[in-house]
């Protein structure tokens, strides 16, 4: 009978960047605190959604204008 085959893939080497960046992101990880993630989760007030499409409209019509 033939020998059943591992389910898991095999592992290459990593070459010496890749071990290097691997380092560099695992130290991020491990850096990574809750107050930084604190930052992204905090809503900040923004530009109106009205007065962008106002200003798109307006540099459309130019545009179209000056394409005629």
């Amino acid at each position: 009978m033939a020998k059943r085959k591992p389910d898991k893939p095999r592992k290459r080497p990593l070459s010496k960047e890749e071990r290097r960046l691997k380092e560099i992101y695992a130290k991020s990880r491990r850096e990574f605190s809750a107050a930084d993630l604190q930052k992204y989760t905090v809503n900040e007030k923004g530009v109106p959604v009205e007065k962008v499409l106002a200003e798109l409209e307006v540099a459309h019509r130019e545009f179209m204008r000056k394409s005629k």
